[in-house]
């Protein structure tokens, strides 16, 4: 962190001098009953929060781990997510987070990358024992040597790996005097956390607090949200749209978060009735299955009033439906995890622009345009790859300089994947993507990383992934497959090979389309053009092998493809 800019940003009033730990322990000083989590039936009060966060601080320091080291955070969105993030902080550690829908590839990938020493899980990891757990770590030759089991507001258990196997030790709590110095300040490195990216397996992005902590007053500031509010972020935390809706900008309102530690349309249209929420974070294809729900129509959404969505394209027409149905303002920012935020709606912008523009350039952001060759073609208003420099900013990748080399223009601009355009007032509409990667419910999969898990199988010559259109989940993946063999491959034999190899379950292909030969260019490439216009054909004509989950969608008459 540039000690300059960072004390420009300060005196500007984006930045300020306070940890999140540290608000979290004011609020459990001026409101210690008041709820500052709702998961399911349990509630977690600021005082049990900033309790529990200070025990996993003490067990970590208590465990001889260093200042600054990593420890991977594998943890259902509940409060327990929450307070190991705040314990790392104040343990002076830098928390990686990892998605509770996380493949076993993706969690051995992002400890072996950010070369973390210790995790922590709950003791049921989706129905894996901390048993079976402890031998994916051993089988995977990871640096990860100390365990952590925490649940119901306690560190449960410690384990170490010792003489080749895994031990149950006790456990050990430093005292505050010891804790107390090692805590992070809102500009040091906090966490690691991943992002899809277009390339493959995920990437960390180095995380600090004031990014966030910026970033979630500019939300506050758009949708005028107060200490009055009930929020709801259905997005898990590990991830930037949940670390902002639901570990900061609640905390910094002292607001009760509600959570979802299993999404689905049904639960959170439950929550929203029974705990009076006012303000809605989801992702669009959540509040897409919210308008599909039966349920919807039966219960009271009448305490709604703003809902913050991204994540993907946000369709006007389900959109305007939306509000229609709840009264709610549907507002957004336009940015990812790397960037925070290049622009965003708030509710003084008329309804025409807040659901057809990704809304104006953030005051505190420069946002440039750049073309095919990297010039500088802000001027002309676009489309172009838009690129920035401002607070919201992360630190770009940990260990990856290859991929930050693609991360920045040569001016120092964070580079975005999508192309925009920025009209005469400062409206941003995003009109395509340059990077190749399929949208699936606000999740990036990468098509190449797809392609090449799946012909790893020894039915498959060649695959290509491409993306079709859905009216719940705006893209859902669709394998093209060839090969020799290709023909005796069905899709539950696919993905269960995939599940085999790690594969999250989200980057599973929904539909599979044998062909005798993959269309090519001239020049000898894969035309995925092509490609994408026969699997749409064979939608169509009803060719595709289906999965079942999507069948039921469509038998339902909801989430057709459309």
């Amino acid at each position: 962190m540039d000690n300059a800019v960072a004390a420009r940003y300060k005196q500007a009033g984006w930045w300020g001098t306070r940890s999140l730990g540290q608000v979290v322990a004011d609020h459990a000083k001026r409101i210690p009953a008041a709820p500052a989590f709702i998961a399911g039936i349990d509630r977690t009060s600021w005082r049990d929060y900033d309790v529990y966060a200070d025990a996993i601080a003490a067990a970590l320091v208590g465990a001889g781990i260093e200042p600054g080291e990593r420890v991977g955070v594998l943890l259902p969105d509940t409060a327990d997510v929450h307070a190991a993030l705040v314990g790392t902080e104040r343990a002076g550690l830098v928390a990686m987070g990892i998605g509770a829908r996380a493949g076993d590839a993706e969690i051995t990938h992002l400890l072996r990358r950010s070369g973390a020493v210790a995790l922590i899980t709950r003791a049921d990891d989706r129905g894996r024992d901390i048993e079976q757990l402890g031998k994916l770590l051993l089988t995977a030759g990871l640096s990860v040597h100390i365990h952590f089991v925490i649940g119901n507001g306690q560190v449960q258990t410690l384990r170490r790996f010792d003489a080749g196997s895994w031990r149950e030790v006790p456990i050990d709590f430093a005292p505050h005097d010891l804790v107390r110095p090692r805590a992070l300040g809102p500009d040091d490195v906090s966490m690691l956390n991943s992002t899809s990216g277009t390339t493959g397996l995920p990437k960390c992005v180095v995380q600090f607090q004031n990014r966030w902590m910026h970033f979630s007053q500019l939300a506050i500031e758009a949708g005028e949200l107060g200490p009055d509010d009930v929020f709801l972020a259905a997005v898990p935390a590990p991830f930037g749209f949940g670390l902002w809706t639901s570990h900061f900008a609640p905390t910094l309102l002292g607001t009760p978060a509600v959570l979802l530690p299993r999404f689905s349309a049904e639960e959170m249209v439950r929550k929203i009735e029974e705990e009076r929420v006012t303000v809605l974070f989801c992702v669009s294809t959540q509040f897409r299955m919210l308008l599909a729900s039966d349920l919807a129509e039966q219960v009271d959404l009448s305490s709604l009033r703003v809902m913050f969505t991204g994540g993907e394209a946000v369709p006007y027409a389900d959109a305007a439906r939306f509000e229609d149905r709840t009264g709610a303002t549907v507002l957004q920012f336009f940015g990812s995890n790397e960037s925070g935020a290049f622009s965003y709606t708030t509710t003084k912008d008329p309804r025409e622009k807040r659901l057809t523009t990704a809304g104006r350039i953030v005051p505190s952001m420069t946002v440039r345009l750049y073309d095919a060759e990297g010039r500088d073609i802000t001027a002309s208003g676009g489309p172009g790859q838009p690129g920035g420099t401002g607070p919201l900013l992360s630190m770009g990748y940990y260990d990856d300089p290859a991929a930050n080399d693609e991360l920045y223009a040569p001016d120092g601009s964070l580079l975005m994947g999508d192309l925009v355009t920025i009209d005469d007032s400062g409206y941003l509409t995003v009109v395509g993507r340059k990077a190749e990667i399929i949208i699936r419910g606000g999740k990036n999969i990468s098509a190449a990383h797809v392609e090449r898990e799946i012909e790893t199988h020894p039915n498959v010559e060649m695959a290509v992934a491409v993306g079709l259109p859905d009216n719940v989940f705006g893209e859902r993946l669709c394998a093209v497959i060839s090969g020799s063999s290709a023909a005796r491959l069905t899709l539950p034999g696919l993905n269960a090979h995939l599940v085999e190899h790690g594969m999250t379950k989200e980057y599973l292909p929904e539909y599979l389309l044998v062909v005798d030969e993959i269309p090519r260019s001239s020049g000898g490439k894969l035309a995925k053009g092509q490609v994408r216009e026969l699997a749409l054909a064979a939608l169509a004509a009803g060719e595709l092998e289906v999965a079942a989950s999507v069948g039921r969608l469509e038998s339902a008459g909801k989430g057709a493809p459309g």
